[in-house]
Protein backbone atom coordinates (compact mmCIF):
# COMPACT_ATOMS: atom_id res chain seq x y z
CA UNK A 1 0.00 0.00 0.00
CA UNK A 2 1.34 3.66 -0.79
CA UNK A 3 0.23 6.65 0.83
CA UNK A 4 -0.05 9.41 -1.35
CA UNK A 5 2.04 12.70 -0.89
CA UNK A 6 -1.29 14.62 -0.77
CA UNK A 7 -2.60 12.97 2.24
CA UNK A 8 0.52 12.76 3.85
CA UNK A 9 0.61 16.81 3.73
CA UNK A 10 -3.05 17.07 4.75
CA UNK A 11 -1.64 14.47 7.75
CA UNK A 12 1.09 16.61 8.53
CA UNK A 13 -0.77 20.30 7.68
CA UNK A 14 -0.53 20.87 11.87
CA UNK A 15 2.73 19.27 12.57
CA UNK A 16 5.16 21.92 13.82
CA UNK A 17 7.33 20.53 16.54
CA UNK A 18 8.98 17.02 16.99
CA UNK A 19 6.10 16.13 20.02
CA UNK A 20 3.30 16.81 17.30
CA UNK A 21 4.18 14.04 16.04
CA UNK A 22 5.69 11.94 18.52
CA UNK A 23 3.85 13.44 21.77
CA UNK A 24 1.65 12.07 23.95
CA UNK A 25 -1.31 13.76 22.04
CA UNK A 26 0.48 13.62 18.70
CA UNK A 27 -0.24 12.41 15.45
CA UNK A 28 1.46 8.86 15.41
CA UNK A 29 -0.46 7.80 18.84
CA UNK A 30 -3.68 9.02 17.06
CA UNK A 31 -3.43 7.10 14.05
CA UNK A 32 -2.56 4.00 15.80
CA UNK A 33 -5.45 4.42 18.02
CA UNK A 34 -7.82 5.33 14.53
CA UNK A 35 -6.88 2.38 12.77
CA UNK A 36 -7.25 -0.01 16.20
CA UNK A 37 -10.49 1.32 15.80
CA UNK A 38 -11.31 0.61 12.68
CA UNK A 39 -10.11 -2.75 12.48
CA UNK A 40 -12.14 -3.53 15.60
CA UNK A 41 -15.11 -2.11 13.89
CA UNK A 42 -14.51 -4.72 10.64
CA UNK A 43 -14.02 -7.16 12.94
CA UNK A 44 -17.23 -6.64 14.25
CA UNK A 45 -19.10 -6.01 10.58
CA UNK A 46 -17.47 -9.74 10.11
CA UNK A 47 -18.88 -11.20 13.66
CA UNK A 48 -22.44 -9.68 12.94
CA UNK A 49 -22.44 -10.42 8.91
CA UNK A 50 -24.03 -6.16 8.82
CA UNK A 51 -22.28 -2.98 7.81
CA UNK A 52 -22.98 -0.29 10.34
CA UNK A 53 -25.92 1.84 9.83
CA UNK A 54 -27.13 -1.23 7.58
CA UNK A 55 -30.10 -3.68 8.44
CA UNK A 56 -28.80 -7.21 9.82
CA UNK A 57 -31.04 -9.97 8.71
CA UNK A 58 -34.26 -9.84 9.99
CA UNK A 59 -34.21 -13.61 11.59
CA UNK A 60 -31.17 -12.06 13.31
CA UNK A 61 -31.03 -10.80 16.77
CA UNK A 62 -27.95 -9.89 17.48
CA UNK A 63 -26.91 -6.34 17.14
CA UNK A 64 -24.72 -3.90 17.36
CA UNK A 65 -24.62 -2.24 21.46
CA UNK A 66 -22.29 0.31 21.40
CA UNK A 67 -18.22 0.17 22.43
CA UNK A 68 -16.07 0.33 25.96
CA UNK A 69 -13.41 1.66 26.95
CA UNK A 70 -9.94 -0.07 27.27
CA UNK A 71 -6.92 1.56 28.15
CA UNK A 72 -4.08 -0.45 26.84
CA UNK A 73 -0.53 -0.09 27.86
CA UNK A 74 2.15 -0.40 25.21
CA UNK A 75 5.60 1.36 24.34
CA UNK A 76 4.19 4.55 24.03
CA UNK A 77 2.48 5.03 27.37
CA UNK A 78 -1.20 4.58 27.96
CA UNK A 79 -3.72 4.15 24.61
CA UNK A 80 -7.52 4.42 25.20
CA UNK A 81 -9.10 2.41 22.54
CA UNK A 82 -12.97 1.88 22.40
CA UNK A 83 -13.67 -1.74 22.04
CA UNK A 84 -17.14 -1.56 20.07
CA UNK A 85 -20.10 -5.10 21.16
CA UNK A 86 -22.58 -6.22 20.36
CA UNK A 87 -25.77 -7.62 22.27
CA UNK A 88 -25.11 -10.92 23.36
CA UNK A 89 -21.75 -10.43 23.81
CA UNK A 90 -20.29 -13.58 21.52
CA UNK A 91 -18.07 -10.78 19.84
CA UNK A 92 -14.21 -12.31 20.59
CA UNK A 93 -12.05 -9.11 19.00
CA UNK A 94 -8.64 -10.84 17.88
CA UNK A 95 -7.01 -7.32 17.21
CA UNK A 96 -7.37 -6.74 21.10
CA UNK A 97 -8.70 -9.77 22.81
CA UNK A 98 -10.45 -9.65 25.77
CA UNK A 99 -8.53 -9.12 29.04
CA UNK A 100 -5.70 -8.05 26.80
CA UNK A 101 -4.22 -4.94 28.44
CA UNK A 102 -1.02 -4.06 26.83
CA UNK A 103 -0.18 -4.08 23.48
CA UNK A 104 3.87 -3.96 21.32
CA UNK A 105 5.10 -7.32 22.42
CA UNK A 106 5.56 -6.77 26.21
CA UNK A 107 4.66 -10.43 27.02
CA UNK A 108 7.68 -11.66 24.12
CA UNK A 109 9.85 -9.20 26.51
CA UNK A 110 9.04 -10.78 29.56
CA UNK A 111 9.14 -14.40 28.15
CA UNK A 112 12.27 -13.32 26.30
CA UNK A 113 14.32 -11.68 29.93
CA UNK A 114 12.67 -14.49 32.27
CA UNK A 115 14.28 -17.74 29.56
CA UNK A 116 17.44 -15.60 30.14
CA UNK A 117 17.28 -16.18 33.62
CA UNK A 118 16.39 -13.07 34.94
CA UNK A 119 14.38 -13.27 38.22
CA UNK A 120 11.01 -11.65 38.17
CA UNK A 121 12.02 -8.59 39.86
CA UNK A 122 15.06 -8.45 37.99
CA UNK A 123 12.89 -8.20 34.93
CA UNK A 124 10.45 -5.42 36.63
CA UNK A 125 13.74 -3.30 37.26
CA UNK A 126 15.11 -3.95 33.63
CA UNK A 127 11.59 -2.66 32.14
CA UNK A 128 11.50 0.04 34.18
CA UNK A 129 15.41 1.18 33.51
CA UNK A 130 15.41 0.45 29.73
CA UNK A 131 11.32 0.90 28.72
CA UNK A 132 10.33 3.31 31.61
CA UNK A 133 7.64 0.94 32.05
CA UNK A 134 5.92 0.27 35.58
CA UNK A 135 4.95 -3.38 35.29
CA UNK A 136 3.71 -4.96 38.11
CA UNK A 137 5.09 -8.91 39.82
CA UNK A 138 1.63 -10.02 39.03
CA UNK A 139 1.61 -9.33 35.38
CA UNK A 140 5.35 -10.69 34.94
CA UNK A 141 4.31 -13.86 37.29
CA UNK A 142 1.11 -13.80 34.84
CA UNK A 143 2.96 -13.58 31.77
CA UNK A 144 5.82 -16.53 32.57
CA UNK A 145 3.50 -18.82 34.08
CA UNK A 146 1.25 -18.93 31.00
CA UNK A 147 4.65 -19.58 29.14
CA UNK A 148 5.76 -22.64 31.81
CA UNK A 149 4.14 -24.94 29.92
CA UNK A 150 5.19 -24.38 26.40
CA UNK A 151 8.62 -24.28 28.23
CA UNK A 152 8.84 -27.24 29.74
CA UNK A 153 7.17 -29.25 26.45
CA UNK A 154 10.44 -28.04 24.76
CA UNK A 155 12.85 -28.86 27.51
CA UNK A 156 11.33 -32.33 26.97
CA UNK A 157 11.04 -32.58 23.53
CA UNK A 158 13.25 -35.86 22.09
CA UNK A 159 16.18 -34.81 20.71
CA UNK A 160 17.74 -35.87 17.31
CA UNK A 161 20.66 -38.69 17.36
CA UNK A 162 22.24 -36.46 14.82
CA UNK A 163 22.90 -33.08 14.72
CA UNK A 164 24.80 -31.61 11.40
CA UNK A 165 27.31 -28.06 12.02
CA UNK A 166 28.77 -26.40 9.65
CA UNK A 167 31.71 -24.23 10.71
CA UNK A 168 31.82 -22.60 7.75
CA UNK A 169 29.92 -22.29 4.55
CA UNK A 170 31.69 -24.29 1.78
CA UNK A 171 32.15 -27.06 4.61
CA UNK A 172 30.83 -30.35 3.43
CA UNK A 173 27.29 -31.36 5.47
CA UNK A 174 29.05 -34.14 6.97
CA UNK A 175 32.02 -32.60 7.76
CA UNK A 176 31.23 -31.69 11.79
CA UNK A 177 28.37 -33.99 12.75
CA UNK A 178 27.47 -33.64 16.75
CA UNK A 179 25.92 -37.17 17.91
CA UNK A 180 24.00 -37.73 21.44
CA UNK A 181 24.39 -41.37 22.71
CA UNK A 182 21.56 -42.46 24.60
Amino acid sequence: MTISKELLDELLSGVERPEDLLGDKGLMKELKVRLMERMLGAELTEHLGYEPHGEPASQQTNRRNGATRKILKGNDGAVPIDIPRDRDGSFEPELIQKGQTRIDGMDDKIIGLYAAGLSTRDIRTHLEEVYGLKVSADLISRVTDAALEEVSDWQNRALEPVYPIRRRENDPPDRFLIRLHP
